[in-house]
């Protein structure tokens, strides 16, 4: 209105006022005739506002309404429509004469509107509901990774009351079990024109309208994110495929996959700190293991010249997007190989499953996130090999002097100060040296990359170099920067280990509560004479999260360890405790 009336000002044009325009003829029918328009267009919306505020308001179904409430309020309503029912909403079984994905393979020929002669029995989740009317109805069935439209027909079904019964009663989220006639509908779809529709397990909490993606529903209702989020599917079959793949290549080479203690009296085999538990008839203090490896090589003394374990392995340390408590390793050792040989199936282990996954050694993943450019990281064999401290000298760090004497220490000490890598305390020669590989070798390590002749002190369990004095034959493997794999020749004889196992007590007593505690069983062992070995290890999750393009090790875990939440929030997430 504003509008119209400085218009209508405009318009003024009475002559012989002073101060005001004299305007011509033309100009001024111009004006008269803008004016008459918008005196026109406000009548109009006046009498669309009017006739809007007087028409009734369309009534929302109940299904609409339902959408909009308060969680808790939706389960409430639910769990009370479910008993008004009087049905046995939780049969005990279902037959169905063929799976989604089979049923879309079969009939997926079918013509524009044309029906089959069969009758099938089908079963999934129902993720989506839409009417045309009353005597038509629109659902999205899926399982098994595929999807079917059901075209519900009152024309077809088995009476108008049990049509007009089920479709009130479904809701987004139900499992049902539907009897029927393969069709493709008039728009193209593949659908079933169901006869009869079962309902076999209610979903009694509103499922989100879209996907989910806040990440911490994600991790903690793991069900709920495989329900929305078809994709997370996917990453556990490539997981499966991955652990499929490692027992196949160690089965072929003739292997023997076993099972050994998860809780032992001596947690040893890595450098890592445990879990503690208790043990009650005992009377014992236990700790949940974080490597299988002294077992494994008790086995090998024992005449099993190659035996592997894939499983689960527990560090009490922290947590971040490549670290969780409980994670999964496989672990081989072979007699008679060295690392040399090892770092050979290595290669061809790990091109050849890349190759046999993705169809290429060449694989893209978003190391720096999804919102960034990915990086290329190619698996094709042979890969490259970095010598420990001839990798250093190269950024400046020359050791000299023994590398378990004080002096040794000190310079590595002055190093880290002048060339700003932190070390947090015990300042151990061995973290020291660990820091800095990570500060300068480890970050070029994006295509496969062999960190190669680790320091004695930095390896308790492998064996000294054949030719380098005060190194190990050892070997990790590192991808994107993160390690996957570590092996080595296997130290055997029983007298230096015990002397490496004093070494590591030393670094524990001065803080280093990762440092390896003296396991004497397997010195006694030892004594029996432990065959020439190369032994390995591989970290299965970090593998799975390159293969699956995920950049949190949360995403290949299926249930991750999390925080405790609130008892706040615990109400908001199961609000029918």
């Amino acid at each position: 209105m504003a509008e119209l009336s400085q218009k209508m000002e405009d318009l003024k044009v009475e002559n012989g006022i002073p101060g005001e325009e004299k305007l011509s003829k033309n100009e001024i029918k111009r004006r008269q005739k803008e004016q008459e328009k918008l005196e026109a267009k406000a009548k109009k919306d006046a009498e669309k506002a009017a006739k809007e505020a007087a028409a009734p308001k369309k009534e929302k179904k109940r299904e609409e309404e339902e959408e909009e409430l308060d969680p808790s309020k939706y389960f409430e309503n639910r769990k009370k429509q479910l008993e008004e029912t009087g049905l046995n909403c939780y049969p005990h079984k279902f037959h169905t004469s063929i799976s989604l994905p089979d049923f879309r393979a079969k009939y997926h020929a079918l013509e524009k509107g044309e029906r089959s002669g069969d009758v099938v029995s089908v079963a999934g989740r129902l993720y989506s509901k839409r009417a045309q009317g009353a005597k038509l109805y629109f659902y999205d069935l899926r399982g098994d990774g595929a999807s079917v439209q059901l075209l519900c027909d009152l024309k077809e079904y088995e009476s108008e009351e049990a049509f007009a019964k089920v479709h009130d009663l479904l809701r987004r989220g139900d499992i049902v079990g539907v009897e029927g006639i393969p069709a493709n509908s008039k728009t193209g779809e593949l659908s079933i024109v169901p006869k009869k529709i079962h309902l076999l397990s209610p979903c009694l909490h509103m499922l989100p309208k879209h996907s989910l993606k806040d990440q911490e529903t994600r991790y903690r209702q793991r069900y709920l994110d495989l329900i929305m989020n078809s994709n997370v599917k996917r990453t556990f079959q490539i997981r499966s495929k991955v652990i499929q793949y490692v027992r196949r290549f160690l089965d072929d080479l003739g292997f023997l996959e076993v099972e050994t203690p998860m809780m032992n009296q001596i947690a040893g085999g890595a450098a890592a700190k445990p879990f503690l538990t208790y043990h009650n008839d005992l009377h014992l203090n236990l700790f949940m293991r974080i490597a299988p490896e002294l077992f494994l090589k008790q086995l090998v003394v024992g005449g099993i010249d190659r035996v592997y374990e894939i499983g689960k392995q527990f560090r009490n340390e922290g947590i971040d997007l490549t670290h969780n408590p409980e994670f999964t390793t496989c672990e081989f050792y072979m007699a008679y190989a060295d690392y040399n040989d090892i770092m050979s199936l290595t290669e061809k282990m790990l091109s050849g499953m890349v190759k046999e996954i993705t169809g290429d050694y060449k694989i893209s993943y978003h190391a720096n996130g999804h919102d960034q450019p990915p990086v290329e990281i190619d698996f094709t064999p042979p890969f490259r090999r970095i010598p420990m401290l001839k990798g250093l000298e190269e950024f400046g760090v020359k050791l000299t002097a023994d590398l378990e004497s004080e002096e040794t220490r000190q310079y590595l000490i002055q190093t880290c100060r002048e060339k700003k890598v932190e070390c947090s305390p015990p300042h151990t020669t061995s973290r020291l040296l660990d820091k800095l590989v990570g500060e300068y070798l480890e970050v070029q390590c994006i295509n496969p990359t062999f960190i190669i002749d680790h320091p004695q002190i930095m390896s308790p369990l492998a064996k000294y170099h054949r030719s380098e004095p005060q190194l190990t034959e050892r070997f990790e493997c590192f991808v994107n920067t993160r390690e996957i794999c570590n092996a080595y020749t296997e130290l055997n004889n029983p007298h230096v280990q015990r002397e490496r196992f004093a070494q590591q007590l030393k670094d524990r007593e001065s803080g280093d509560a990762e440092a390896q505690m003296i396991d004497e069983t397997f010195c006694q062992s030892l004594e029996y004479g432990l065959p020439p070995t190369g032994g390995w290890g591989l970290g299965i999750d970090r593998l799975v999260m390159m293969l699956s393009d995920a950049i949190n090790i949360k995403e290949v875990i299926l249930f991750p360890a999390m925080k405790p939440l609130d008892h706040a929030v615990q109400e908001s997430l199961v609000p029918h405790k």
